[in-house]
Formats: structure tokens, C-alpha cells, sequence
């Protein structure tokens, strides 16, 4: 087991003009499980690459433990890949696949027999250890790709992806087994997903990128209750976090007909400039408030989950006639009580539930 740490790790591949990767600067703890996230094209994928040493570091470096790996090949890293393919060979079996790489590594018949039995015991595939992948479900061939990297019992383990080719239940099922083995094997680990569920789900921390930049690293919680911008709020959460801009006014922001109370300095560090102030409220910080109180949204779209249920609604034109999109409000309220469509409804923040950006910047103010 061992660090990693990217030291102003940049990527850009020729004929482009922007970075894939703009100045990487991230260290993962030995044996913590470090999930990198983001839209597609933001980079995550070919920052695991650079680790692997299957993409070239134009500037800066990359270590694992105390070694400078930079300029390494990749069999010289001491990594372990599972890709979003799996990667088996369809003519050998589940125990042919899973010490391939030993055998090329020179080991012994039974150090390889042995390593396999305790992956394959470990990932739950004794009784397929004979079967070929085209005799396997999806699950079991993630698993046997999982396998064939645990018995090599590299420093670090590397997922790019692995889960995306599962249907949804199976990956519920399959993220916490893979969460499960890693505190039991404690290898550190980098995991890419552009699902910010999984993200959250299983990381240690979570380092979410866009356009080739970190915007923010740490842990599911931190950056679910404090976000260091806009685009992390928007990002990380399901329904994601409401976010609206509106003209700062005396005491707060203007939303459609009323005004949200903003602290005076808060209002007075975000709109400096502008005039204007994006405010964000998740879906379960609003509740319902008398008419006159708060603001007004009208009922778009009812949304029933059983447990829960939530309104997509949008604000109504305002005194100043400004006129925000459709769906601009999304409310987690009881189901058995949701009002119906059509309907106007009063909101008010929650306590503690308002979170304040600055538009210029997209950055929080505190």
C-alpha cells in the first residue's frame, strides 16, 4: 500500500489548446478509497490514466509512495487497472483469467493457485472458478475483473468506470461490495464514475473536476453541506441543488414576486459588482409557509417515489417582469401531502439551509 500525490500534474493532447488536465494537485492517503467525479470531457478518466502511466505528463509529476513515477512504464508502477470492459479473455476460464498476469509474472503453479482461491473465496466465485466469461452475468465478470487484480496485490488499485455497464439494481448491489473489499483488502484506491450517486456513496472523499480542474476535494459530507462553488452545488446531490441568481435588493435577493432574506454581509461580498446574487437551497431545506411568507413557485410536475415526493416548479414572473425558466424550484415534500399540479405554494428556507455564490465568480461566500 502507498500514497499517491499528483504535483501540478498536467495533460494536454496535441492539436488542443486547453488542458485535460490543468495543474493536478492531489494527494490520497495510503489505503483511503479516493472516488474522482465529474461531466464527461472533465478530465477524471485521463487523470487515472497518467497514474496508470497509459497517458503521457506533459508538466508537473506523479508519486506513488515515495517514488517519482512519472516518466515509469506502466508494468513498473506496482498498479492494478479494472476497466469499464472487464478485460477478460473469452477462451480462458474465471481461474485462467484471474492468474494470468501472475503467470507472466514467473510465479509459481501454487502461489497462484493459492492467491486465486482466496480472491475468487473473498469475491464470492469458487463455484465458477471453471467457467468461461460467455457463461457468466455481468456482476460475476466484474468481479472476476476485480479478482485478477487482487491477487496481483499491487500498492494501489485503479477503476475507471467499472460498474457503468450494469443494470441499476445490479450496481447498487455491486458499488457496495466493491466499497465492502476495499476496507477489507484497505489498498488505496482511485475510482472514476461521472455518477455522482456512486461518488458519494462510496468514497472516502470525492474530488470532483470540470474542465480539467479541481474544484473541490473532500469528504461526501463536506461537500454536500458546504460546496466551495456553484458548479460543486449544482453537481453533487439527487435532485441536485437548487440554484437561482437574482438582483440583490434591501434585505435579500429577489425571486419572482418576493424577496429571500440574505444576511447583510453576505449579500453585500456576493453582489459586489454585479448587483445580482445566486442563491442555492436543496430540495429537503424548503417547507411550505403561510401565503405571503417566503416566495410563491407554481406546481410544474409531481414526482411520486413512495417515500418521497418531489415538485418541480418554477417561480412566477416578478414585479420587475423578469421571467425565469421552467422548473427552476425542485421541493422534497410528505407525499400524502403533495399539493397537485397547477397549484401555487409558498416556500421558505430551512435554518441553516441557504447557501450563498457569488455569480461572477461562482465561488461561496461565507
Amino acid at each position: 500500500m502507498a500514497t499517491v500525490t499528483f504535483e501540478q500534474a498536467t495533460r494536454i493532447y496535441p492539436r488542443t489548446e486547453r488542458p485535460a488536465v490543468d495543474g493536478l494537485d492531489l494527494r490520497i492517503d495510503d489505503g483511503e478509497f479516493l472516488v474522482l467525479v465529474g461531466p464527461s470531457g472533465c478530465g477524471k478518466s485521463t487523470s487515472l490514466r497518467m497514474l496508470a502511466g497509459l497517458e503521457e505528463v506533459d508538466t508537473g509529476a506523479i508519486r506513488i509512495g515515495d517514488r517519482d513515477v512519472t516518466d515509469s512504464p506502466p508494468k513498473d508502477r506496482d498498479i492494478a487497472m479494472v476497466f469499464q470492459s472487464y478485460a477478460l479473455y473469452p477462451h480462458m476460464t474465471v481461474e485462467q483469467n484471474m492468474g494470468f498476469a501472475l503467470r507472466l509474472a514467473g510465479i509459481g503453479k501454487a502461489e497462484i493457485a493459492r492467491r486465486v482461491a482466496e480472491a475468487a473465496a473473498i469475491l464470492d466465485l469458487s463455484d465458477y472458478l471453471q467457467r468461461r466469461p460467455r457463461a457468466l452475468s455481468g456482476g460475476q465478470r466484474q468481479r472476476v475483473a476485480m479478482g485478477r487484480a487482487i491477487v496481483r496485490s499491487p500498492q494501489v488499485f485503479l477503476m475507471d468506470e467499472p460498474l457503468s455497464n450494469l443494470d441499476a439494481k445490479l450496481r447498487v448491489q455491486t458499488r457496495t461490495q466493491i466499497a465492502q473489499l476495499q476496507r477489507r483488502l484497505g489498498t488505496t484506491t482511485v475510482y472514476v464514475t461521472h455518477d455522482q450517486v456512486e461518488a458519494m456513496t462510496m468514497g472516502d472523499r470525492v474530488a470532483v473536476l470540470k474542465d480539467g480542474l479541481l474544484q473541490q476535494c473532500d469528504t461526501p459530507g463536506a461537500l454536500y453541506d458546504r460546496p466551495a462553488n456553484a458548479f460543486v452545488a449544482g453537481f453533487i446531490g439527487s435532485p441536485a441543488m437548487n440554484l437561482v441568481t437574482g438582483p440583490a435588493v434591501d434585505g435579500g435577493v429577489r425571486l419572482g414576486s418576493a424577496v429571500l432574506p440574505v444576511p447583510r454581509d453576505r449579500l453585500a461580498r456576493a453582489s459586489a459588482g454585479t448587483g445580482s446574487v445566486t442563491v442555492g437551497f436543496r430540495p429537503e431545506c424548503l417547507e411550505a409557509a403561510a401565503p405571503g411568507e417566503g416566495f410563491p413557485v407554481v406546481v410544474d410536475v409531481v414526482e411520486q417515489l413512495g417515500s418521497d415526493a418531489f415538485l418541480y416548479t418554477r417561480l412566477p414572473v416578478g414585479d420587475t417582469g423578469e421571467q425565469l425558466h421552467s422548473s427552476d424550484v425542485v421541493v422534497r415534500v410528505e407525499p400524502r401531502s403533495a399539493p397537485p399540479v397547477g397549484a401555487t405554494v409558498w416556500l421558505r428556507g430551512a435554518a441553516g439551509g441557504l447557501h450563498v455564490f457569488d455569480p461572477a465568480s461562482q465561488a461561496r461566500v461565507d
